[in-house]
């Protein structure tokens, strides 16, 4: 698969939905490996990082699945190529500031993704729509045994899977879901939850993961600690504390509507009329008018199968994905202006708000 090819076929958390889906985009599940007897990617010299590519690339364009996969070494990517896998959530940012001796693989559905000398030699992740916790970690269970099955981890029986982190020892798995959580933003929640969820050993963090900020309402939370714990516990545990955090967004969302039902219809009306009509449109405020609406599909106020469109366009809007859509790199007024473009065109279908003010909003919600 070329690049131009995994553009043109969106990923599947993009276009599907998943269970629990009107608040949990994705779910995430990621292994940090390392190979026995080669000194991890920050200490290693280029010509070991390349040994370990190659032998890695090998493989794991042979498993099942990775027929007809993405793979490209990073220093054969331009900066915004090598971006727009960081906006599809498919590399790190840390990987895309690597070069030599560094590769991304990916399966055309863009569920299974692997960096090849990250901070480990081996990061390998699942993403699927929905709460899908368990199916993504058998999903990329599966490539982790296909891998192990040609070379040898680094292993320890005391302190399991050896990581360049310490904080990954053990099972060297991070499990996420990313939960839109627009409600308890609007009625200024999320700072509880945020802070009960870090008291129990989860962490909550941006769009991008640590250190970024929760564009769009976006939020991921993930386990903190990987050692003491099988995969399964840590995955059961954090599936229990997001089921929560579900229930705690539906109850701000009912109770919105029932307390403060003007302030979601203008929230959500402001949200189209300004998507619909603006013509120079920032990313953050895109991003935010994006979340008002997709909060408006789930409480009825437009068709429910306009989420998936919604989802690509949290993709399409961002920097790199425009200078793609442009063939040139664009200064940040250009992409104001072809950002407030494309929602317009891809917008333009979208009926308006389909509540009335003598109807309560929610009614129509999924």
């Amino acid at each position: 698969m070329d690049f131009p090819s995994l553009l043109r076929n969106p990923a599947d958390w993009m276009t599907k939905s998943g269970p629990n889906g009107d608040i949990v985009v994705t779910s995430r599940v990621r292994l940090a490996r390392n190979l026995k007897g080669m000194a991890f990617p920050g200490w290693s010299l280029k010509d070991d990082r390349s040994a370990v590519l190659q032998g890695l690339r090998s493989v794991i364009e042979g498993l099942p699945g990775m027929e007809d996969a993405f793979s490209r070494e990073l220093k054969d990517l331009d900066a915004i190529r090598k971006q727009v896998l960081v906006e599809r959530h498919l590399i790190s940012r840390e990987h895309a500031a690597k070069s030599v001796g560094s590769a991304a693989i990916m399966n055309p559905q863009q569920t299974l993704s692997i960096m090849i000398n990250e901070e480990d030699h081996l990061r390998m992740q699942a993403i699927l729509p929905g709460l899908q916790l368990h199916e993504a970690l058998a999903a990329i269970d599966i490539v982790d045994s296909g891998v192990e099955r040609s070379v040898k981890y680094a292993f320890d029986p005391k302190w399991g899977y050896l990581t360049a982190c310490p904080t990954n020892l053990g099972t060297g798995m991070r499990a996420s879901a990313m939960l839109h959580l627009p409600a308890l933003v609007l009625s200024e929640q999320i700072n509880q939850v945020v802070q009960a969820v870090n008291k129990i050993g989860l962490t909550v963090r941006g769009l991008y993961g640590e250190g970024t900020e929760a564009l769009a309402n976006l939020f991921q939370i993930s386990n903190q600690s990987t050692l003491g714990e099988s995969e399964r516990e840590i995955i059961a545990r954090l599936e229990r504390v997001i089921l929560q955090v579900i229930d705690h967004e539906k109850n701000a969302r009912q109770k919105l509507a029932v307390e403060k039902p003007e302030l979601l219809r203008d929230q959500i009306g402001r949200a189209y009329a300004i998507l619909r009509h603006a013509h120079i449109l920032g990313s953050k405020e895109a991003l935010n008018l994006l979340s008002m609406l997709r909060l408006g599909i789930d409480l009825g106020f437009f068709p429910s199968e306009q989420r998936s469109l919604t989802d690509m366009l949290l993709m399409e809007i961002q920097p790199a994905h425009l200078q793609i859509e442009a063939k040139r790199k664009l200064s940040s007024e250009e992409r104001d202006h072809l950002r407030a473009e494309i929602l317009r065109r891809k917008l333009k279908n979208l009926p308006s708000p389909g509540i009335s003010s003598g109807e309560e909003p929610g009614a129509g919600s999924n």
